[in-house]
């Protein structure tokens, strides 16, 4: 994918792919990168009337600070967005979902204070292309999985396991604290003005 910057899970599934039951990679999972409209013209034969997607923090910055927004995340989103809104199909959008950008992790990802701040941007960023269209917001999908299993048990991305679950505490509190930023920006800034 064009300018897409590499995620925790892009790291794991290509350092430790022995991890994985086959050996793949996640580079190509469903494709609805390449298959979206495909994906609408069976949501639209089904009749359903909300979608949840969500975005890719590294697909829209690749380098996970808005320095640089990656034209191609922002044509795929926009148009997927556009389509969903043609059809009658409400977005539903998660904003993060378990896709760190790399250099962020390496900065200590979840269990960096300033995550919060990170994570506030990349919304800011997110709500200033999106917000106009999108209504219904979802900051981060199953927050427990990214703290318990991510950074105590070691059993998902980016698969850190620390002595008397540290890391799970220090991901817990930095995870809260940017999802009340987020909303707290989202409801002062964008909500009067879009909805």
């Amino acid at each position: 994918i064009p300018d897409k910057g590499v995620s925790i899970w892009d790291k794991i599934t290509h350092d430790k792919s022995h991890l994985i039951l086959d050996g793949s990679s996640g580079d190509v999972a469903c494709d609805s990168y390449h298959l979206w409209k495909r994906d609408l013209e069976m949501l639209t034969e089904l009749g359903v009337h909300f979608y949840r997607i969500s975005l890719s923090w590294p697909r829209l910055l690749p380098t996970g600070h808005p320095n640089h927004i990656s034209e191609d995340g922002k044509r795929y989103y926009n148009e997927l967005i556009d389509a969903l809104l043609e059809k009658g199909i409400e977005p539903a959008v998660t904003i993060y979902h378990w896709d760190m950008p790399q250099h962020l992790q390496d900065l200590g990802g979840w269990t960096n204070p300033l995550i919060a701040d990170w994570l506030l941007a990349y919304a800011r960023v997110v709500f200033t292309l999106f917000a106009d269209r999108v209504k219904i917001w979802i900051t981060i999908n199953e927050p427990v999985m990214i703290c318990d299993l991510g950074y105590g048990l070691g059993k998902h991305a980016p698969m850190l396991m620390t002595p008397n679950d540290i890391g799970s505490y220090m991901c817990n509190k930095n995870l809260l604290i940017a999802h009340a930023k987020v909303y707290r920006l989202y409801d002062e800034k964008f909500r009067p003005k879009y909805h």
